[in-house]
């Protein structure tokens, strides 16, 4: 089965996620829908500093947001912003030093951020491909602590920011890799199965899938959505994906073009106007499953994934506020 969403997905790549997709795909879009001013609006954008995160940034720091750019490296971080303020023009572009694989790092980030700052807006764009299996200092599949449980803790302690913020999104940037990995709940963090990189990262992807359509039920006054870059030439894709660069770097969307769904679902009105918790590639709702792949998951295992998260949430939240 494996094999057959393999072959099936790389096809509908090679048709989607290339270029060659995006410029078909581009002839429809509403140029209208980005020229909007988003001055007084602030958005967070996790792994800010390269890539299609970086892109993102300065496009909203064009329109004239605030932007807060999640970075784990400090050096990185100022001088992209340095760089996103010299594009742009706006000044409102901040800093903020987070290790996205680090559950009690992040909790102690959104309980200063809540204090500081407000927030309409939440692009989790950061992700780790690493193709040895890796533990963090915590214990944790480096991989899942960063795509999957780094994400939900994150997004889970700023809801309460974003429900009393005009208009607030939520921006999950997944990938249409997920499309050959059903969720398995009995083996989150690779301890059993053979450990291959891309395979973990899909299951990740998947797992952000899942998360993106349950908050989406949760929290009915938040716009969520996930969405797909196609397949982009960014710093992550060559160090991650050697291979694969080589063979398709001459196919690959550039950052911008990768990174323009991301932005029409954080400033367009017209996003808003399609349902919560649908999964976009090119501005459109596509669907989360390939045919006849057999990666559907049952009620029961969704809700163990969102179980599983919680309870790895509170174990590392910060004894002075558990809740």
């Amino acid at each position: 089965m494996s094999l057959y969403r393999n072959a099936v997905w790389f096809v509908k790549g090679l048709r989607e996620y290339t270029k060659g997709g995006y410029e078909a795909a581009s002839k429809r879009f509403v140029a209208a829908d980005l020229d909007v001013n988003v001055a007084g609006r602030s958005f967070m954008i996790t792994g800010g500093n390269s890539g299609i995160g970086k892109a993102v940034a300065t496009a909203i720091a064009i329109r004239g947001g605030t932007i807060h750019l999640v970075c784990r490296n400090k050096d990185r971080g100022e001088k992209a912003k340095n760089e996103i303020i010299e594009e742009s023009g706006n000044q409102n572009v901040f800093v903020h030093v987070l290790d996205m694989s680090n559950p009690k790092g992040i909790w102690e980030f959104t309980d200063q951020f809540k204090v500081e700052h407000r927030l309409n807006v939440l692009i989790n764009n950061a992700g780790c491909m690493v193709n040895q299996r890796e533990l963090t200092d915590d214990g944790l599949e480096k991989n899942f602590a960063t795509n999957t449980l780094g994400m939900y803790i994150l997004t889970t302690a700023l809801i309460p920011v974003l429900e009393v913020a005009e208009d607030p999104r939520v921006v999950n940037v997944s990938s249409g890799g997920m499309l050959v990995q059903k969720l398995d709940v009995t083996d989150l963090q690779f301890e059993k199965k053979a450990f291959e990189g891309t395979m973990v990262y899909a299951q990740n992807k998947r797992q952000q899938i899942i998360l993106t359509e349950q908050w989406a039920k949760l929290h009915k006054g938040i716009h969520i959505s996930a969405m797909h870059p196609g397949w982009a030439d960014t710093p992550a894709v060559r160090l991650s994906m050697p291979d694969f660069y080589q063979k398709m770097k001459n196919k690959l969307r550039t950052e911008a073009q990768g990174a323009d769904t991301v932005l029409w679902l954080a400033v367009a009105s017209s996003a808003t106007k399609q349902a919560s918790g649908l999964f976009f590639q090119d501005r459109t709702p596509v669907a989360t499953h390939l045919p006849l792949a057999s990666t559907h998951t049952s009620e029961g295992d969704e809700e163990k994934l969102m179980q599983t998260l919680e309870e790895l949430a509170q174990k590392f939240k910060p004894c002075s506020n558990k809740s």
